[in-house]
């Protein structure tokens, strides 16, 4: 009798099913990687007839078994190493004179620090808590107002996904069949201009809140800023020289993940902060978080095969195509899919569940395959700050010991401001396909 009533559900009660479902776990209080695990048994049972314990073991598996996502913890220990040896300080202490003349002032060092990191690691959680990591603590203690410190750290994480190189990228360009080189040269302006608009809101808000900003430093010459600017260096060149041993192909993500560990050691040890204790305290830092994001992905991978069996993705793009939309129309109308596919699964599986259906409609509707990568990522970005499964507000509700709904809040203008870049790249294409058509003219 039950079977009998889920197999007459539509998608549509399916998705409502499974939706309120999640909503109410979580508001329970159940740990987030265990309430997708139990949406996703529910979904395999209004599925129906899916073997589910075959299901539950090979995505588990498959999602925590991967050699690319070996470089998650080691870019956590990397961030953790920097953060327990005072390493961070140094950063701060190298950014703060640049900074200090804009409203705002250190908090911009969130949205400069994960643009520099989301150039070596391509990952969002990974690019979130290795700069939470360094900055949060630094904010927290000079009395910089915390929801725009968590906020700005939020929005500014996902560059890891925009910024190249980028593991959705790689993904999309493969199932695409575009050049990975162009996805990745067409990423850099629009990350810069996501770093804008970011920094842009931090100036906006400051102004008006002048009495949450802590009062600047005093003014120092050009010559003492530059002297203070040489504790920024050792960190710039680690991470020089882990990006451009992976652009240059001496090493893959993981392997520049395991140098930039062995860096932050080797620069820990010459400014002399490095102890034992501070070793097995960043060490076992990074594997308490390291395993509660792969926790997480383990059971996002199992709700995203239960979201598969169900039809949702597939017919909320079936649907999509069967409206005879606009161009600008169309868009419109694939962002909304886009965004509430990303309240249910995780980035890559959206690409990998809706772009071969997507695709056909978006080229007859006369968009560039280069651009509708980038387009693509900017809404995937979107999906790591919205509730109820968004991967950073899960790293920064650990890392900050507020709740999911609080951390959500602080994310929402960066949400705002990641949707006006889409509606600007979608208005201004050349900005994404600029670089791409210089490197490789037609």
């Amino acid at each position: 009798m039950l079977a009998h009533v889920f197999a007459n559900l539509s998608v549509v009660g399916i998705s409502a099913i499974l939706l309120g479902c999640l909503i109410l776990i979580l508001a329970s209080g159940v740990w987030i990687a265990v309430a997708l695990g139990i949406v996703g048994f529910i979904g395999m049972l209004l599925a129906a007839n899916v073997p589910i314990g075959q299901v539950l073991a090979t995505t588990t598996w498959s999602a925590t078994a991967s050699w690319t996502l070996a470089a998650l913890p080691l870019f956590i220990w990397m961030g953790e190493i920097l953060f327990r040896t005072k390493l961070s300080e140094e950063m701060f202490k190298g950014l703060a004179p640049w900074v200090q003349w804009l409203p705002g002032r250190l908090v911009h060092a969130n949205v400069i620090g994960c643009g520099i990191f989301a150039a070596v690691s391509g990952s969002s959680a990974a690019t979130c808590a290795t700069v939470g990591k360094m900055t949060l603590p630094e904010l927290e203690q000079r009395g910089y107002d915390k929801d725009l410190s968590l906020g700005s750290l939020a929005g500014s994480g996902t560059l890891g996904l925009l910024i190249p190189p980028s593991i959705p990228m790689v993904v999309y360009a493969v199932s695409a069949n575009v050049s990975v080189l162009q996805v990745f040269l067409a990423g850099f302006i629009p990350g810069a201009m996501v770093m804008s608009l970011f920094m842009g809101y931090i100036v906006v808000w400051s102004l008006l809140n002048p009495g949450k900003t802590p009062p600047r430093d005093p003014r120092l010459s050009l010559g003492a800023k530059l002297r203070q600017s040489k504790k920024l260096i050792p960190i710039l060149l680690l991470i020089a020289g882990v990006f451009f041993s992976l652009v240059l192909g001496f090493a893959t993500a993981t392997e520049c993940a395991a140098f930039g560990v062995v860096g932050a050691l080797l620069l820990a040890y010459a400014s002399g902060s490095l102890t034992w204790p501070t070793f097995l305290e960043s060490l076992m830092s990074a594997a308490r978080l390291s395993c509660m994001i792969m926790f997480i992905l383990a059971g996002a991978a199992f709700t995203t095969a239960a979201m598969g069996y169900t039809g949702i993705p597939v017919a909320l793009a079936k649907w999509v195509n069967a409206q005879g939309l606009s161009p600008y129309m169309l868009i419109f109308a694939m962002t909304i899919m886009y965004i509430i596919l990303g309240c249910l699964i995780d980035g890559i599986s959206m690409i990998v569940l809706t772009v071969v259906i997507v695709l056909p409609m978006v080229q007859q509707a006369g968009f560039d395959l280069v651009w509708f990568g980038v387009y693509l990522i900017i809404l995937i970005e979107m999906a790591q700050i919205t509730p109820p499964v968004g991967f950073n507000l899960f790293v920064l509700q650990n890392m900050s010991g507020r709740d999911t709904v609080s951390v959500a809040k602080a994310a929402l203008p960066f949400f705002i401001l990641l949707n006006v870049a889409v509606v600007i790249i979608t208005v201004f294409p050349n900005i994404v396909l600029y670089l791409p058509k210089l490197v490789f003219p037609d």
